[in-house]
């Protein structure tokens, strides 16, 4: 009977452990889609939970004497606070503005009570048969680091896909509280005296009843805060695998715009002038087979297709889910014009670095249509390593062109992708172009030669924006955009990453 008490208790802290890191995850998952910027956000809330786990370890002193009841009401409180951590931070950033602070005070309060557990476990422990502290400790804390296991596979391989971040939080927190009162009404029933079974009882009920409303609750709440985070209303939302994807529409269904992780890829109202300027000077030249790299929306897709001459596209795009909603949503169809449908497209889901890295083929033209570097995850693809793997997959005499950012208001950014291009051995050709949702925008042109490549139109029909005299005065920067001296990006020294976050912060 002692063994099975025992293991009831490890088993417990077993459980536990893995709420209690997928916690600390949810944080780290809800800052990097809400702010980006994934190891500050790692950084911030791992430091200031491990330190508040030492502070909540020592205020367990005095509650030793009331393990039990102690230890039942900590879980009920971490249970309570953890399940309902994201739905509290969505709710900070969405109409407070408080996102920062909140996180630093939830990651200090469930960082407390998830280290005030230990110690009183510890003493739980102790009271079903004394034992070394040597031995005790190794087996309270192997029960603690192998839940931990549990739940750092569970969060991104059940609890996301399944339930998403809010309800997937407001499910452990449910676990977290019948685990722990499980442990406390079983193994240690004989211990509870009548008032103190009473009052946890209705106490959990009540963490119960708050953790169930919140989750019937959970959808129309998600749906409120980020319709407040747009100005238009939101007509599709989803969390895929790897970033929230959001389109909007306006209520006269004129412009609909499409973001990822709340950075805006592109307004139907003016779209056409950032995908006419990344694709139509890089298929002045040769242009038999081209790579796309990103540019799941199809927009870009679309102007390659007006080619007759184009036999193959190869289109490399990350996320599925993007490409599921350019495929069926008819908002998206109709703006691609059913681009991934033309028998010519030949479409991978993969990582683009990953992909280059391995063997590819060679092609024409190459266009690199990949989001803003200002997170860790996309600061790779700025780098002079990511540009050197496209010149090994360019042909000769083939050209390249990168979606740069705004040579106006990130214009140190802008001029690294040019430095680590010529690092990668590229020749450019800087040009930038107005496109009002996004302000000046900013392209190079690149070849693998010692000469910059010409630059040019030859389109099969006219364009809406882009002719011959835009493309020239495209070439033109006035003396607050013009180049800026700056080493290049690398993979162990992501300058590109650091110029973003600084530049963008104001705008």
């Amino acid at each position: 009977m002692t063994r099975l008490r025992r293991t009831a208790v490890l088993l417990a802290v077993f459980v536990c452990a893995a709420c209690g890191l997928v916690y600390e995850l949810a944080l780290v998952a809800l800052g990097s889609y809400l702010i980006g910027d994934t190891a500050a956000q790692a950084s911030i809330v791992l430091g200031v939970m491990v330190f508040a786990m030492g502070i909540g370890a020592l205020a367990a002193k005095p509650l030793q004497k009331h393990a039990l009841v102690a230890f039942a009401a900590i879980e009920l409180l971490l249970a309570l606070f953890g399940g309902l951590s994201v739905l509290a931070l969505y709710a900070a950033f969405a109409w407070l503005d408080l996102y920062a602070p909140a996180l630093v005070a939830m990651a200090l309060l469930l960082g407390a009570l998830i280290g005030a557990e230990i110690p009183l476990l510890m003493v739980l422990l102790q009271r079903i048969r004394q034992q070394d502290a040597g031995s005790a400790v190794a087996d309270l804390f192997a029960a603690d680091y192998i839940g931990a296991l549990l739940g750092g596979l569970a969060f991104p391989f059940l609890l996301l896909p399944v339930f998403g971040q809010l309800r997937g939080a407001l499910v452990v927190g449910v676990v977290n509280a019948v685990v722990g009162l499980a442990v406390v009404f079983t193994v240690f029933r004989r211990d509870l005296v009548r008032r103190s079974a009473v009052s946890l009882s209705a106490a959990a009920v009540a963490v119960l009843a708050v953790l169930g409303a919140s989750y019937a609750l959970s959808t129309r709440f998600e749906v409120t805060a980020r319709q407040e985070l747009y100005a238009d209303p939101v007509v599709f939302a989803t969390h895929s695998r790897y970033q929230e994807i959001v389109l909007t529409q306006s209520l006269d269904g004129a412009d609909v715009r499409l973001f990822l992780n709340g950075d805006l890829q592109f307004a139907s109202r003016d779209e056409y002038r950032y995908h006419e300027a990344l694709v139509h000077p890089v298929l002045a030249g040769p242009r038999r087979s081209v790579l796309i790299l990103g540019g799941g929306d199809g927009l870009a897709l679309r102007e390659v297709l007006k080619y007759p001459d184009v036999a193959t596209v190869t289109e490399v795009e990350l996320d599925p889910a993007v490409i599921d909603l350019a495929r069926h949503d008819p908002r998206l169809h109709r703006l691609n014009a059913d681009a991934f449908a033309d028998p010519r497209v030949h479409l991978l889901n993969t990582d683009a670095f990953a992909w280059l890295r391995d063997e590819t083929p060679q092609f024409d033209a190459i266009i690199v249509d990949m989001p803003d570097p200002d997170e860790t995850a996309t600061a790779k693809l700025y780098s002079v390593e990511f540009y050197a793997m496209v010149r090994k997959a360019l042909a000769p005499g083939g050209r390249v062109v990168v979606q740069s950012g705004s040579p106006y208001f990130a214009q140190r950014s802008y001029w690294c992708v040019g430095a680590s291009l010529a690092a990668a051995g590229f020749a450019t050709v800087p040009y930038h172009v107005d496109v009002p949702s996004f302000g000046d925008w900013g392209f190079f042109l690149a070849a693998a030669s010692d000469t910059a490549p010409a630059m040019g139109v030859d389109p099969p029909a006219p364009l809406r924006f882009l002719d011959a005299d835009v493309l020239r005065a495209a070439q033109v920067f006035p003396a607050d955009r013009r180049r800026v001296d700056v080493p290049p990006s690398t993979l162990m020294d992501p300058r590109i990453l650091q110029y973003a976050r600084e530049e963008w912060k104001g705008y």
